[in-house]
């Protein structure tokens, strides 16, 4: 025991003599700080500094920032700590007001305590401003650099005055490049070092040469092999990582050349380096001829990213390895040749200054002289693959899904084809850098895209062979997201390729790690990922508890299907509501900055959606007093069917029908519903029913009486009874009136009556009347008169007679119409109904 208070004390003292050291530093570090950034502010301001120094500077001033950014909520818990106890400590008295003088002189202690406490955060807060402030001045300097050497003017590939610097280039190249390495075969130093180094580098080179005259061709015969074995599962995806490897198999062997190369120490230094930098060209070739063979494949029924015939499969083939040669070449000049023009025109370090820029400007003619042809061969290939793209591939994609696609090659082949002109223009009018910028940013993009493409058929590939289903498609849902991913996560790479720094995008990621601020919230990925994974939990374990009470624990219960239904649904709306709360609370998110924003909102919100507000309080009262529920038969706004399911704006009404009616709440709360199984599932049944006049009538009611007696459904108590209702027109009229036990079987009940009904009536002599129509002719010599004349002036004319029955023409002013009459005598206007043994009517 007393060892343990002896370490804690020490422990103790460690840390009180180590708090002034921190303290120290911090200040020496605001110190240090302070003299790097006037450093870095005067070298901007003169703006003297190479890309490089400015480079450099940068990155001191984002470690400091860095640096800053982290001490700034420095003491936070300390400081949320004190602030808590002025608050306790109640509102400062106001001007003139007296305060207790403990409680003042509390107040006073906790008032300094809280200023040191926020000291180092306000002082870090201040610097990291400052080294963001500088950060962004030199991203400025760095821009405006960028923007005039695109906008500067080189000697023009045009002037026939600049052509002898190229071909002096060339020339001297040559010569340096030979006279070196004569040189070198000449020491006999170096003879000592290969004969040294004979058997490595013989191995060397012939597995180089192997590689490089074989593997290609062994590797396309690997995949042609692996194609072929049709019953293999995943056979694309594996031929196709495995055709990768005639990119892979010559790069080797060029890389084991250079190994050799390097160890016979004959070659000098440049052309050495051109040996170091030939397997990145042969990639270059390599890798454009075989996504050119990916996005436009050779065997014939291979899918690919590009739906193409045959013939335009093969002319993209050729435009890719084109732009990839241009593009080889293009970093040969911008590698090799570049670096070394100067010193191959003549360029010394002892030369005077006008001699140095003699120089300069006799490479830079040379330089753009040579990129001209280059940027003209790209801009060829471009154009032709432009046009491939708008004219061919745009006719044979087709479907909805298609067009999408469509309009985006057609997007891709316009852009091509305006880049491909303007291109080479400006290159030889002498904007070169303009043209570099516009040419070989197009070239790589469609590098690029290609490999996105590829990686995206890999994916989809891979997808269809774990799933191992026949429903498993290559454009299902995950593959299509997967996709999606890879090209959002290549974006980066296609602003690098087009001018953006590295810093341009480490500067937006730090802005995206801090967040954007909202109505004075902050809400950074941090904070985002945390509100989802809480939320996330809160959402599982909510289902997971309405799941329970659902399967498990209420169907033990005495309570309905509706009331637990709603018990089920109210929770669920409880753990949602609980599940937000906690996660924004996790998360860090205040919302009471947002207070005044949803206050101003919320008039507009309450007026645009008032009819949803109207819904969703409807719900909540459906759920809570449950006049209706799921599973009741109900009949609202003219429907009649069976509620499925009540949610928060609506409910839904599944009509005998078998289709879904979506009612709104509000509708159930403020409208009249018809409930027939509310409470209990018990029903009146009413069956009309007539007999014809001098039928016994206590015979039809004791009829009637016995077959709702019988049926199992109809209840005894109360009991069932049949009612003479009176005497119609043509019949009189029964009621047979019985209680269901189950009214959801109303209808069955009904029609199994009447047919016991026609089967005793039938049986006890009981007949079941109809009703009967007799025609009453006025004036029937007025009509066969005006029938005779109408014929006679009609005789032309050889219409049919009518089959049957009587016909009624249209009578003249004054002559007769024919009405009809009930059996009664009443007589009407309408037309008379079919009845047996009367005539129609016309």
């Amino acid at each position: 025991m007393s060892r343990t208070i002896l370490r804690a004390l020490a422990l103790m003292l460690a840390l009180a003599l180590a708090l002034p050291a921190m303290a120290e530093l911090s200040a020496n570090d605001i110190k240090a700080f302070t003299k790097a950034s006037q450093k870095v502010e005067e070298a901007v301001a003169k703006a003297s500094a190479s890309d490089a120094t400015l480079s450099e500077m940068r990155a001191e001033m984002v470690k400091w920032r860095t640096t800053f950014t982290a001490e700034q909520d420095a003491n936070a818990d300390q400081i949320a700590t004190v602030k808590s106890q002025i608050a306790a400590l109640g509102p400062a008295p106001e001007d003139g007001a007296t305060e207790d003088a403990l409680i003042a002189k509390r107040r006073t202690e906790l008032t300094e305590q809280l200023s040191k406490l926020q000291a180092p955060g306000i002082t870090a807060t201040e610097a990291a401003s400052r080294a963001d402030s500088i950060i962004r001045t030199i991203d400025k300097l760095v821009r405006e650099r960028q923007a005039d050497k695109l906008l500067r003017l080189s000697p023009s590939v045009a002037n026939p005055v600049n052509w002898p610097a190229a071909a002096s280039l060339m020339r001297w190249m040559g010569a340096w490049i030979y006279d070196e390495t004569r040189w070198r075969f000449t020491q006999p130093v170096n003879y000592d070092e290969l004969r040294t180094n004979a058997p490595l580098i013989i191995g060397l080179v012939l597995a180089a040469l192997v590689l490089l005259a074989r593997g290609r061709r062994w590797m396309m015969h690997a995949t042609d092999w692996l194609l072929g074995k049709t019953a293999m599962r995943g056979r694309n995806l594996i031929s196709g990582l495995v055709s990768l490897g005639q990119v892979v198999v010559p790069v080797l062997g060029a890389n084991l050349l250079v190994i050799a190369v390097e160890q016979t120490s004959l070659f000098g230094p440049i052309l050495t380096e051109l040996f170091r930098d030939a397997p990145v060209f042969l990639f270059t070739v390599l890798m454009a001829w075989w996504l050119g063979s990916r996005i436009f494949p050779a065997r014939p029924g291979v899918e690919s990213a590009l739906s193409l015939g045959e013939e335009g499969r093969a002319e993209g083939r050729i435009h890719a390895v084109s732009l990839g040669l241009a593009f080889a070449a293009h970093q040969l000049l911008l590698l090799w040749i570049a670096p070394h023009a100067e010193d191959f025109l003549g360029g010394a370090s002892d030369l005077a200054a006008d001699q140095a820029q003699a120089v300069a400007e006799r490479a830079d003619a040379a330089l753009s002289v040579l990129q001209a042809p280059l940027q003209i061969f790209a801009a060829v290939g471009l154009f032709r693959m432009g046009q491939l793209l708008r004219r061919k591939i745009t006719s044979n994609i087709d479907g909805e899904d298609g067009a999408f696609r469509r309009q985006l090659l057609r997007w891709l082949g316009t852009a091509l084809l305006l880049i491909a002109l303007a291109g080479p223009v400006l290159g030889v009018i002498g904007y070169v850098s303009a043209a570099d910028a516009l040419v070989w940013p197009a070239v790589a993009s469609l590098g690029l895209f290609a490999a996105v493409a590829t990686v995206q058929s890999f994916l989809a590939e891979l997808y269809v062979t774990l799933a191992r289903g026949q429903e498993a498609r290559r454009d299902a849902l995950l593959p299509v997201l997967g996709g999606f991913l890879i090209a959002l996560a290549s974006l980066p790479i296609l602003a690098l390729i087009w001018g953006a720094r590295i810093e341009d995008l480490l500067e937006l990621w730090t802005s995206f790690q801090n967040g954007i601020a909202v109505g004075g919230v902050r809400i950074s990925p941090t904070s985002f990922i945390t509100f989802a994974v809480v939320f996330g939990i809160g959402y599982a374990l909510t289902r997971l508890l309405q799941g329970a009470l659902k399967s498990t624990i209420l169907p033990k219960t005495t309570l309905d299907k509706g009331g637990q239904n709603a018990i089920t649904s109210g929770i669920g709306y409880v753990g949602l509501a609980s599940a937000a709360l906690v996660a924004i609370s996790t998360a860090g998110i205040d919302l009471s900055s947002l207070a005044i924003v949803a206050g101003a909102l919320s008039v507009g919100i309450g007026f645009g959606l008032q009819t949803i507000v109207q819904n969703f309080v409807s719900g909540i009262i459906l759920l809570i007093e449950r006049p209706i529920s799921e599973g009741d038969w109900i009949e609202v706004g003219g429907y009649q069917g069976i509620v499925k399911n009540i949610s928060v704006r609506s409910t839904v009404v599944e009509t005998f029908d078998r289709t879904d009616v979506i009612v709104p709440n509000a509708d159930l709360i403020s409208g009249s519903v018809t409930n027939w199984t509310r409470g209990n599932k018990t029903g009146r049944l009413v069956v009309p029913v007539g007999v014809a006049y001098g039928s016994d009538t206590r015979k039809v009611e004791k009829i009637l009486t016995e077959i709702a007696q019988a049926h199992p459904l109809v209840m005894m108590t109360p009991a069932p009874f049949a009612l003479f209702m009176g005497f119609g027109a043509d019949s009189m009229d029964f009621e047979i009136r019985a209680i269901l036990s189950d009214v959801n079987f109303k209808l069955r009940v009904l029609s199994e009556m009447n047919h016991q009904i026609a089967e005793r009536f039938a049986a006890e002599g009981v007949e079941i009347p109809f009703a009967q129509r007799d025609i009453w002719i006025r004036n029937p010599e007025t009509l066969l008169s005006g029938a005779g004349e109408g014929a006679a002036n009609a005789a032309p004319r050889a219409d049919p007679p009518p089959a049957s029955g009587l016909v009624a023409a249209r009578p003249e002013p004054g002559e007769g119409i024919a009405r009809l009459s009930d059996n009664d005598g009443r007589e009407d206007g309408d037309e008379g109904d079919d009845g047996e043994g009367g005539g129609e009517a016309r």
